[in-house]
């Protein structure tokens, strides 16, 4: 927790302080009851003691509640500053992460783990640190009014804190299993949420409840096996606590009728007892609670430790380049996803600067892969990918990216505005170069028909427009980053016939400025590119334009007749 609190210094120092003084201020009152008591037994003064007492009494209170205040205010900014430190790490991990892991397990360490962490801070440490100064004073504040009754005291409190400490190690593992439960629940929710409508035409609404409440049920057995065992604590040091109680009353008692001690330090002993039973409680709850904290601080460090992506500087020597005429070459590149089968083998085409080509072949063939590997979003195995001369392996990702325009094929939109969306690739764009870039792609339409213009909300994901309009929002908000580089996965797919011309038109224009890589599956979209390069099981198997292929690809031909540009 040390690199959490760093930045707290300051205000741990004053809880520290503060807390001392209310753990002195404590102490102090028993050695005053004592004195009261007495003073009434010999019929002298009490008013000067009383008054102390109380005041006593309320200055410990103002003390404890600054200190409380300070200790959640510092809480809430350890949550805060780790929440932000875990979304900036989380939105730089490898996109490799993002493959192998759960949305939702993700989420539910930004939200539930990290809001643990406050109760480390408010509920764990310093109640452990307060009770070792309460307890080490009330100790020598007992030893001194009567060590035997001391040594009774002690014999009931540890043997029940050594049971309840022995069962309270096993909290941090079952909280780990509890909040790893939490998260595969989360997942199930967001998985279920995200596809709505899929799972409601596919009448899937019972079966993907059952899912969910499996995984409820899973977190709801992993929270109670660690109730179970807090059941187990709770009881064991309160009976120890009262054992003790018991014990020094009837022990004290008789001390009394001896003479052995007088009445006043038989109710300071036991108020003493009080101030080292009441911390020793607290503190075996502030250590339950740490282990709980400690758990989910566990899954926090295990995505903190995972590598973000890289700037992209190497120390590598720079290989020859090809000309500086050709924006991307691939040379020989390979490409396996982890744990798979090779995607891609010995892959090599150019793509002249100011062409456009288009990447065509069966589904799954790894079309889309080269666009990724275009990107940086995974490195090669073998081989190397040139943007502008340069191995992409030797170049900081800001500037490839600076370099690249990329619509996926899901063609992604954010939840807000039209205006937040296109904002997102040129947060200084005006209003007219966002109105053009909609112009562009034949999207005017949107902003006309409400009188909200720009401001618009799109929905969730953008489910209040078409899968069509959604496309080319995408290809929008990447034509206004002016990237001399344009990658386009299947950019006409969600298109009808007359906005599929429309886009193929805008493509077009854009060509003419840019250097375009076009992934296609309808051959119609591309038959007028420079170049078409024809890739099947992750092979070039032929390369050319549109007439040459058709005589010398039968993969080509056999692609062209099925959608009708041959007979």
């Amino acid at each position: 927790m040390l690199p959490y609190l760093r930045h707290h210094r300051g205000t741990l120092v004053a809880v520290g302080v503060l807390s001392l003084f209310a753990a002195g201020a404590s102490l102090v009152q028993p050695v005053l009851v004592r004195d009261v008591l007495d003073r009434v037994t010999d019929h002298r003064a009490v008013a000067g003691p009383v008054v102390l007492l109380v005041a006593l009494l309320l200055v410990g209170a103002a003390l404890r509640a600054v200190r409380d205040y300070l200790l959640q205010r510092t809480g809430e900014g350890v949550v805060l500053t780790t929440r932000r430190r875990l979304a900036r790490h989380l939105l730089m991990l490898p996109i490799a992460e993002y493959d192998r892991r759960r949305t939702g397990d993700l989420l539910s360490r930004v939200g539930a783990d990290t809001t643990l962490l406050r109760v480390v801070v408010t509920s764990g440490m310093f109640e452990i640190v307060t009770g070792v100064v309460m307890v080490a004073g009330a100790l020598i504040a007992m030893a001194v009014l009567d060590p035997a009754l001391l040594a009774v005291a002690l014999v009931a409190l540890l043997v029940g804190m050594a049971v309840a400490i022995s069962a309270s190690r096993r909290t941090r593992g079952l909280s780990e299993q509890a909040q790893a439960r939490l998260g595969e629940m989360t997942s199930a929710v967001e998985r279920a949420i995200s596809a709505a409508r899929t799972i409601r035409a596919s009448r899937a609404e019972e079966r993907e409840a059952t899912a969910v409440a499996r995984g409820a049920e899973e977190a709801y057995a992993a929270g109670m096996r660690l109730a179970r065992l807090e059941a187990i604590v709770g009881p064991v040091s309160d009976t120890a606590i009262q054992g003790a109680f018991l014990l020094v009353l009837g022990v004290g008692g008789v001390r009394v009728a001896s003479g052995a001690i007088s009445v006043g330090s038989l109710v300071a002993f036991i108020l003493f007892l009080f101030f080292l039973a009441m911390p020793l409680g607290q503190a075996l709850h502030a250590y339950r609670q740490l282990q709980t904290g400690l758990g989910a601080l566990q899954r926090i460090e295990e995505i903190l430790e995972v590598p973000v992506e890289t700037a992209g500087d190497s120390t590598r020597t720079q290989q020859e380049s090809v000309p500086r005429s050709v924006a991307v070459a691939f040379d020989r590149v390979s490409f396996r996803y982890p744990g798979e089968s090779p995607v891609l083998h010995d892959v090599s085409f150019e793509v002249p600067r100011g062409n456009r080509i288009a990447l065509v072949g069966p589904s799954g063939a790894g079309k889309s892969t080269v666009l990724a590997l275009i990107e940086r979003f995974y490195e090669v195995s073998g081989g190397r990918i040139l943007v502008d001369g340069i191995d992409v392996r030797e170049m900081p990702r800001s500037a490839l990216r600076a370099r690249l325009g990329y619509v996926e094929q899901e063609a992604p939109v954010l939840a807000g505005t039209l205006r937040d969306n296109l904002l997102l690739t040129a947060p200084a764009a005006t209003d007219t170069e966002l109105l053009a870039a909609l112009a562009e792609v034949n999207l005017s339409g949107l902003v006309e028909r409400s009188p909200k213009g720009l401001d618009v909300q799109v929905g969730e994901g953008g489910v209040l427009l078409s899968g069509g309009e959604r496309q080319r929002l995408a290809i929008a908000r990447t034509l206004l980053t002016n990237a001399p580089i344009l990658l386009l996965d299947e950019p006409t797919s969600n298109l009808d016939a007359r906005n599929e011309a429309a886009l193929r038109d805008a493509i077009a224009s854009a060509a003419t400025r840019r250097t375009l890589i076009v992934v296609a599956h309808r051959l119609s979209t591309v038959v007028d590119s420079d170049r078409i390069v024809v890739i099947d099981e992750g092979r070039v198997v032929a390369a050319g334009p549109h007439a040459e292929l058709l005589d010398e690809s039968p993969l080509y031909r056999e692609l062209a007749t099925h959608q009708l540009l041959v007979s």
